[in-house]
Formats: structure tokens, C-alpha cells, sequence
């Protein structure tokens, strides 16, 4: 789903999305897109949000998995080409990075630490390749902002690969065998909850600050 708007944010899922679209309540020019986990259902939706009308920038916003323990829970980090834009993003405190893009989650430590052996990278998410590559693909502006939810040496409480269907949404169905076979996981699941909630508000009230500046500067740009 989408508004219109000249700046496009994009999240996988809605509990992402929730503390964005209640802090921005209506402002004009931003458009949000959920678009579904993974690279498919990303190229998905933008293709969908591009054809509805094209933007002028886009940030692709949501969850990241630290790779490195230098990075730590509530973080935000980012990537980007575009010089003027990842100035205001470090104005406002965040820390450039190295995302890998997986068609997986990185549920366990020594995932992520191969994963950080493999690639280099400083943090995993899902769906900035397929949202990147298609904004360059045409002359668009784009961005990965994301906030770190679970650190390098923090395992998830679920593996949650096992529990999502072909299209990466939650089966309902596997995730309540999955807490039958195993209660002892549920206090750590509602633990994760709090930790999400937690990290997506601190993602949004940085959005809307750094969205803010960049319009300012290039507004100011733009008169001289």
C-alpha cells in the first residue's frame, strides 16, 4: 500500500512502518510503502509505487541485524551515493555502514558472524538490493536507513526462517506449533516485541528529523 508523495519511505512490514506514518500524521510530499519482507516483494512494490508516480527520493527504512559488535541495539546506520543526503543523515547521528542484502534471516550468531566473515559487511537486512538497484536503474535518489534490533552477539528467540511461507509472511499456523513444542521461547518473544516497538520509534522520530534537514538544505541550495 502507498500515498502519494515526492519522497517514498519503504519498510518490509507494517509494525516497521507504524511509528513513521503516526509521527508524519498526513505531511505532505512523503509517501510510505510496505511492501512485504524480502528482495521479491520489494522489487514487487516499487515497481507498483514507481508506476503510480515517480519519486524523488526514496529511503528504504526498517529492521537491520548487526554484523559487527561495534554497532549496538538502537543504532541507526545507512548507506547511500548521494553525497548531500548522507551528510544530513550524519548530522543527525547516523553512522554509515556496509549492508548485505539476504534473502534469509540471520537468527543466530554464528550466522551472522559468517556472514560478516563472508561479505565484509557491517549489518544484514532484506530488501535494500531490490529498492537500491531499481532507483539507480532510474536516475532516482535512494537510501538504506535502518536501526539495529538484535546485535553481532545476540540470538534471535526464534528462527523465524522456519516459521514464514514461500512469499515471507508469518505462517500463524507454524508459529503456534512452534511455541507449543517450545513455551519457553515465548517470554523471548515478548521480549523482542518490547525491543522492535523500541527500535522502530527510535527510527522514526530520526526520519522525520533527517528527512526535515535535507529538505531545508536543499530548499536553501535550490534559492542560491
Amino acid at each position: 500500500m502507498s500515498e502519494s508523495g515526492d519522497i517514498l519511505v519503504c519498510f518490509a512490514v507494517k509494525e516497521e512502518a507504524a511509528p513513521f506514518r503516526k509521527s508524519i500524521c498526513g505531511k505532505p510530499g512523503l509517501r510510505i510503502l510496505v511492501t512485504g519482507m524480502g528482495q521479491r516483494n520489494a522489487a514487487t512494490g516499487i515497481g507498483a509505487a514507481f508506476a503510480a508516480g515517480k519519486p524523488k527520493l526514496v529511503l528504504t527504512c526498517g529492521f537491520a541485524g548487526a554484523l559487527t559488535p561495534e554497532l549496538r541495539e538502537g543504532q541507526i546506520i545507512f548507506a547511500t551515493k548521494e553525497a548531500a543526503l548522507g551528510n544530513a543523515l550524519t548530522a543527525e547521528g547516523g553512522r554509515p555502514v556496509r549492508f548485505h542484502c539476504d534473502e534469509r534471516v540471520a537468527a543466530t550468531v554464528k550466522e551472522k558472524q559468517l556472514l560478516r566473515r563472508e561479505t565484509g559487511c557491517d549489518a544484514v537486512e532484506m530488501e535494500s538490493g531490490a529498492i537500491c538497484g531499481f532507483c539507480e536503474g532510474r536516475e532516482v535518489t535512494s537510501a538504506t536507513v535502518h536501526v539495529v534490533l538484535d546485535e553481532a552477539g545476540q540470538d534471535l528467540p526464534l528462527d523465524f526462517n522456519r516459521v514464514m511461507t514461500d512469499k515471507m509472511e508469518v505462517d500463524y499456523f507454524m508459529l503456534t506449533l512452534a511455541l507449543v513444542r517450545r513455551p519457553g521461547i515465548i517470554a523471548g518473544l515478548v521480549r523482542f516485541q518490547t525491543q522492535a516497538r523500541r527500535a522502530a520509534e527510535r527510527l522514526a522520530a530520526f526520519l522525520v528529523k533527517a528527512i526535515d534537514r535535507f529538505e531545508d538544505e536543499a530548499g536553501a541550495k535550490n534559492e542560491t
